[in-house]
């Protein structure tokens, strides 16, 4: 199924310009997007000790609590 949206011109040149030869936009779209996908925070268990365990968890729960959503109407 094919879906057509807009984009603004800055966003379409950005797009053509990371776009790959015989790859199409919604390739490239995808391909940004799995990049973008998160892990969960077990696949950085035991990855830090002391301290910066201690800081980096308190950004995490800093980032969380102020992570502002919106509402998309379709």
């Amino acid at each position: 199924m094919t879906k057509v949206i807009s984009l603004s011109e800055e966003a379409y040149k950005t797009l053509k310009k990371l776009k790959r030869k015989n790859e199409s936009f919604s390739d490239v779209i995808m391909r940004i997007v799995k990049g973008m996908e998160t892990k969960p925070l077990t696949d950085f268990a035991g990855r830090w000790v002391g301290n910066d365990l201690d800081k980096i968890f308190k950004k995490i729960l800093h980032e969380r609590e102020t992570i502002k959503t919106r509402e998309l109407k379709i």
